[in-house]
């Protein structure tokens, strides 16, 4: 007698193996940027973003004119 087969193995957390980690956005994490993003992934806290917004054009920009 064989073991019946199984469409996916199963990892240690639970999830199927075509199966993502749940993603979580957790926004306002930078108190002084305008904007700032937080991004998790499973037990994964990886990346940070932060947006700062100037009503000014850049240096670099009116050197080239």
């Amino acid at each position: 007698m064989t073991a019946p087969a199984t469409s996916a193995p199963v990892r240690a957390d639970g999830r199927l193996s075509d199966q993502l980690r749940p993603v979580r956005f957790q926004n306002g994490i930078a108190p002084h940027a305008t904007g700032s993003t937080l991004i998790e992934w499973g037990n994964t806290r990886r990346d940070l973003r932060g947006v700062t917004v100037e009503d000014a054009v850049p240096r670099w920009m009116k050197e080239q004119a």
